[in-house]
């Protein structure tokens, strides 16, 4: 099987690397459209923030090739937003692959932005999370969120729900980090592969 990791200098890149290596996945870190196209699964991770990693995938044709591809994607984190419509983080036009817009959170005295820490997972659906319960916990860093709608296969809430998985066609997104989930991350990866 071949893995492609989608390289647009969006950082959280080895990190994504080594959970695959762990699950026994040599996977191939590239933008050449031509290896992406052939691929048989993209991963499509990120940090940062939406306008420069915008400004990549434009500089790299990276922005036209994803939307056209039909393999299993993943996006993690700022890979998940940037499938969106538009963020208000830097009132940045994003792919257009999903229906959201991406907001940010307004802080409260309760809830810090950017949104830290461990959260549980709530009203789970498809079989990304195949095995997993909602008690499950997995580890958020992100200032602005997709809010819930039709695409939302999971929720996590801060202070409100907000979506922590998305799904359209063949892409699937999660706002949390797999790679640094423990054994629920390492069981999604494995649910990703094994679509």
């Amino acid at each position: 099987m071949e893995i492609a990791v989608i390289d647009y200098k969006g950082g959280n890149v080895q990190s994504v690397l080594f959970a695959l290596e762990r699950l026994g996945v040599q996977a191939t870190l590239t933008a050449d459209h031509d290896v992406i196209r052939r691929a048989d699964k993209i991963l499509f991770p990120g940090e940062g923030e939406a306008a420069s990693a915008m400004h990549e995938l434009r500089a790299q044709g990276l922005d036209k090739l994803l939307p056209t591809l039909e393999q299993p994607f993943l996006g993690i984190c700022l890979g998940m937003q940037l499938l969106g419509q538009h963020s208000e983080e830097g009132d940045t036009q994003l792919l257009g692959i999903l229906p959201f817009e991406v907001k940010r959170f307004a802080p409260d005295a309760q809830h810090k932005v950017p949104h830290m820490g461990w959260n549980n997972l709530q009203r789970l659906r498809t079989p990304l999370f195949e095995g997993l319960r909602e008690e499950d916990f997995v580890y958020f860093v992100h200032s602005y969120y997709a809010p819930v709608g039709e695409y939302t296969i999971a929720e996590a809430v801060y202070p409100a729900p907000f979506s922590a998985a998305v799904q359209h066609r063949n892409f699937y997104a999660v706002q949390f980090h797999t790679e640094k989930s423990g054994p629920v991350g390492t069981r999604i990866l494995q649910n990703f592969l094994a679509l």
